[in-house]
């Protein structure tokens, strides 16, 4: 009977160990390059581990969620214009019943700013 009680133990504990691990595929960094006295290019890269891939900003309604940057409101910048990314691999999932624009490896996409007056750069 210990010895049941034992293998239990030690199974929910492996089991929930299992469970317990979060998995990161992703990993964010961002950078940033002054253009000129009134932009700069904000630059988040995303490093993917093989098998996995992000999607594109562009994804037509009914498909995947796509990847998606919020950039909370700033007292000392401004966006200008919207979140660039390169061209996306493309490929028909069958799942949405619609092509899909996606990235493997890695990605760089861009944010150009504007610092408000009186900011330094």
């Amino acid at each position: 009977m210990k010895k049941i009680l034992l293998l239990l133990t030690v199974v929910m504990f492996v089991v929930s160990g299992a469970f317990a691990q979060i998995h990161k595929p992703v990993k964010w960094t961002v950078a940033s390059k002054k253009l000129n006295n009134k932009e700069a290019m904000v630059y988040v890269k995303a490093t993917i581990q093989d098998g996995w891939h992000i999607y594109s900003q562009n994804v037509k309604d009914g498909g995947p969620i796509p990847t998606s940057f919020n950039f909370g409101k700033a007292a000392d910048y401004v966006l200008v214009g919207k979140t660039a990314e390169p061209k996306p691999k493309i490929k028909h999932e069958e799942v949405f019943k619609m092509d899909v624009g996606y990235f493997t490896n890695e990605v760089i996409f861009q944010q150009k700013v504007s610092p408000k007056k009186g900011t330094a750069t």
